[in-house]
């Protein structure tokens, strides 16, 4: 009985490595999907270092989510020794711990592994490392397995099968079959492995760009697949501070939306903005070919030639004039006769100095369903205020312009119908309209346009409200020393004498400020009102070394 137990162990150990080798081709080959994975932070320095594995043909993968988080940037090495960046994030899910994202330039052809389809659990499983070389493959049993999202399955493994060196590996089962990754939270715990079906859920949507997971990463979100979303992720991405990755937004709506005409739009806007406007003539031509709406292409090439043009960005492209502009919206009119094109052209005529032309194209344009809005009014206002048409004339087109469209839309022409007001005198009702104004913006507006109240206010002896609203032009602006001085003076003037000493105080802060005589003109004038003689005095004094010649009077006069 001895003798047969003894061979039976030497059968066993001599058998051992022979089991050991034996896993099945499939997940040998499985072997060739796996890569390294470093992420690094702003600085260069080395964030993660892990691995992951490929799961699509043009480059898609996946890996622990993780070791994305903080990361500027992410390469990977394949098991050919070729290192590849992270391209963009096509994925993620916090509570699971894993991303899908996608390589730059890479085409894996067949070395992806697909996820296993159905939710049964697999009889075998095998960890599948990363080496060059050789490539280290393990049989691995879960401790248990539970289901998540009603059919994924989620793997425990006991820690002392997994070392550091495989997270991010795949488990395979025999049929090389994805599994899952080799998982472990990032600050320690239980080894486990996430199906990897969930990958294969993730959705993009316009406003993943916003999104405060993938934000948590400076690898930037993919493009979603549906035009929709990814039009309005391409807006939205237009508001990045990085402009390397605001081009590769609109680059890759280009290559997937070869059709459409906003990533060509958007590509010869950034050629207009940084002064190539042969690049982005380029661009606009290639949008009036390429695209399906050909009236909405030539419209986009109208309104950048237009935009140049005004603004006189380069005047050496003689190919782009408001003549080319005018045009231009002419094609999108032949394409699609809309009124929109026919207004295009209404803006370069008053651009030109056509102001009859353009003032006849305008009042036409009322007839339409641009007569709804305000704007067609105001510029035909503005044609009739350059051709010196009667004042009534100019202000019944502002009076249609505030009322075609009540509410928050006639605002800006509320406030045009007040500064006309303001400008020929009529200041009453100027403040009327600036406290409409003021209403329809929620007293939420801008610094300039509490001063220009202000000074309307002023104007009509409004003394509360115009000490208000220079106060509320200092909170938006805190920096501007005119501000101060203005109220300051008003508060001299309204006797507010220790109010007008505060505020000269205030401004005095402001870097710069103690060169403005005024303040200190103001200053000793109210303490010494305030029988402050001394400190008056001294504040005079200072004036008088700036060169104020108001100084020495009141000097003379509170001396005595």
């Amino acid at each position: 009985m001895r003798t047969k137990i003894i061979r039976l162990l030497l059968t066993v150990a001599i058998m051992l490595p022979t089991m050991a080798m034996a896993q099945p081709a499939t997940v040998k080959k499985a072997a060739q999907s796996v890569f390294s994975l470093t992420t690094y932070n702003a600085d260069g320095t080395i964030l993660s270092s892990s691995h992951g594995v490929f799961t699509g043909t043009a480059g898609e993968a996946i890996a622990m989510w993780h070791s994305f988080k903080g990361a500027a940037r992410a390469v990977i090495i394949d098991t050919k020794g070729k290192q590849y960046d992270v391209d963009a994030m096509l994925g993620v899910s916090e509570n699971y711990d894993l991303c899908r994202f996608r390589i730059k330039g890479y085409s894996n052809g067949g070395t992806a592994l697909l996820p296993a389809s159905g939710n049964s659990i697999a009889p075998s499983m095998f960890i599948v490392g990363y080496d060059i070389k050789k490539p280290e493959i393990k049989s691995i049993s879960p401790v248990r397995t539970e289901k998540f999202m009603t059919d994924l399955n989620y793997y425990v493994f006991k820690d002392e099968d997994v070392s550091g060196a495989m997270l991010g590996c795949p488990v395979v089962s025999a049929d090389g079959k994805l599994l899952g990754i080799v998982q472990r939270p990032d600050n320690g715990g239980e080894a486990f492995s996430a199906d990897a079906r969930l990958t294969t859920t993730f959705k993009r949507y316009g406003f993943s760009i916003n999104d405060q997971t993938f934000r948590a990463t400076g690898i930037r979100v993919a493009l979603p697949t549906e035009q929709k979303d990814a039009t309005l992720m391409l807006v939205l991405a237009a508001s990045l501070s990085d402009s390397v990755k605001y081009n590769e937004y609109i680059d890759d709506y280009i290559r997937y939306f070869p059709t459409a005409t906003e990533g060509y739009n958007a590509k010869a806007t950034q050629f207009v903005n940084y002064g190539k406007l042969a690049e982005a003539d380029e661009m606009l031509q290639t949008e009036t070919k390429r695209s399906v709406n050909k009236d909405v292409a030539y419209s986009n090439y109208a309104a950048l030639v237009y935009r140049a043009s005004i603004y006189r960005i380069d005047t050496t492209f003689t190919k782009w004039s408001l003549d080319k502009a005018y045009e231009l919206a002419g094609e999108a009119y032949k394409a699609n006769p809309l009124p929109a094109y026919q207004h295009q052209q209404a803006q370069v005529l008053f651009s030109k100095g056509k102001y009859k032309e353009a003032l006849d194209l305008l009042t036409a344009l009322q007839k339409t369903d641009l007569g709804k809005t305000g704007e067609v009014y105001y510029e035909s206002a503005q044609c009739k205020a350059r051709l010196n048409a009667p004042k009534q004339e100019i202000m019944a087109l502002l009076d249609s312009a505030v009322n075609v469209q009540p509410g928050l839309p006639s605002a800006s022409y509320v406030l045009a119908r007040g500064r006309q007001y303001d400008e020929d005198g009529n200041y009453r009702q100027a403040f009327l309209d600036y406290l409409k104004y003021d209403s329809l913006m929620n007293f939420n507006a801008t610094a300039d346009f509490y001063y220009m109240k202000f000074k309307c206010e002023m104007k009509i002896r409004q003394y509360q409200p115009a000490l208000n609203d220079i106060a509320h032009a200092i909170v938006l602006t805190r920096t501007e020393p005119l501000y101060y001085a203005e109220m300051a003076s008003l508060q001299l003037r309204v006797n507010r004498l220790d109010d007008a000493v505060k505020t000269c105080d205030m401004a005095l802060a402001i870097n710069g400020a103690d060169k403005v005589s005024d303040f200190f003109v103001i200053k000793g004038i109210a303490l010494c009102e305030l029988k402050q003689k001394e400190a008056g005095l001294q504040a005079l004094g200072k004036a008088q070394e700036l060169g104020d010649k108001r100084a020495d009077d009141l000097i003379k006069k509170y001396s005595k």
